[in-house]
């Protein structure tokens, strides 16, 4: 299933050189652009690496302070110019009523460092969402009724202020994780035009075939795409394969989970790539212990894990398929270390795949 020899000696080299990539891996790569309309040089970030896009999902930031600023701090601090961004940070600074979801299921602050809270270590199950009481669905349907009115009045100038915020870092929005099939049909279009307008080439959502004929249509309207996100559903439902999904549109995709797929089958995420690569949009990358493991289907630390993450960057480079891939935190933080330094580390070790 992957090459031992050669994984076993790409852990060795980024051990060894780990502590000296960490110590530069806040300062961006070393060149500089003019910005003509003021005159001065500003350093930007760059995290393609072979002509292979590193990204991350800004999900993996869920634990420290949030907001498309601190997003953008986050990115210069792990020098990642690639992003799949979490819509609840783009609607904050629009000017998005609050969602009582957040509240309600808000965990309190730890006393870790840098705004960290401890995450537990993922598991295979799902959690279930708590019951709502009749206030509490009460609330959240008022929140929906302002939510829609709000976005039906956007000002796009505001779209386009927070575009230039990535623009000025030189960081790339690749997607927009908007989930909105559920939505009416007016906001499902509010998402694409607002994506759009941020220099996203598609809207994430959750795959399912009442969610991809949803979505197509909007996506092709924008001339962008519809991309659909997968858990274990290769290993959980009978027969799933993406080939239903293709004949809807051709606007549909994939956010081909390579972790959460290797971790719950036990097989190369390769043997996706190679079949599906033109129609993948993005992969979310991460080390897990496969399905037969002692701890099965558990995310671990980069290189403790029984991901093939090197066979996967590889043949991504190898054979120049322009799929963006993504780094998805989800194993355990130290109390001693926060998300951001761990999400740059991952960066560190991808780069030493592909350098």
């Amino acid at each position: 299933m992957e090459n031992k020899k050669d994984k076993g000696q790409s852990r060795r080299k980024f051990l060894a050189t780990s502590a000296a990539l960490a110590a530069t891996s806040i300062v961006p790569l070393n060149f500089a652009f003019r910005n003509a309309a003021e005159g001065t040089k500003s350093k930007k970030v760059n995290s393609n690496f072979g002509g292979v896009n590193i990204g991350v999902i800004t999900y993996s930031w869920r634990s420290m302070p949030g907001g498309i600023e601190n997003i953008i701090k986050y990115c210069r601090e792990c020098n990642l110019s690639s992003i799949e961004l979490m819509s609840g940070d783009l609607e904050t600074y629009l000017g998005a009523p609050e969602n009582p979801m957040e509240a309600m299921f808000r965990r309190p602050p730890s006393p870790q460092s840098d705004g960290q809270q401890k995450q537990p270590q993922a598991q295979p199950q799902r959690r279930e969402r708590p019951q709502l009481t009749q206030e509490q669905q009460a609330e959240i349907e008022k929140y929906n009724k302002a939510v829609k009115k709000w976005r039906m009045n956007v000002p796009m100038t505001r779209v386009d202020a927070a575009r230039r915020l990535f623009d000025d870092a030189g960081i790339r929005i690749h997607i927009v994780k908007f989930s909105p099939s559920r939505w009416s049909d007016e906001e499902i279009d509010y998402a694409f035009k607002v994506a759009k307008a941020m220099g996203a080439r598609g809207v994430s959502e959750e795959i399912s075939e009442e969610a991809a004929n949803r979505l197509a249509p909007f996506a092709e309207r924008y001339g962008m795409y519809a991309v659909f996100h997968q858990h274990m559903q290769f290993a959980e439902v009978d027969g799933f394969s993406y080939d239903p999904f293709m004949t809807i549109s051709p606007a549909v995709m994939f956010n081909f989970d390579s972790g959460h797929f290797f971790g719950s089958t036990g097989i190369n995420p390769i043997k996706i790539l190679e079949k599906y690569h033109d129609r993948i949009f993005s992969i979310h990358i991460k080390d897990k212990t496969g399905p037969d493991a002692v701890v099965p289907n558990t995310n671990q630390v980069w290189g403790q894990g029984q991901m093939p993450l090197e066979e996967v960057l590889l043949l991504i480079k190898k054979e120049k398929w322009p799929i963006f891939c993504d780094i998805e935190l989800e194993y355990e933080i130290k109390p001693w270390s926060n998300a951001v330094r761990e999400v740059r580390t991952c960066r560190n070790y991808a780069r030493q795949i592909l350098m």
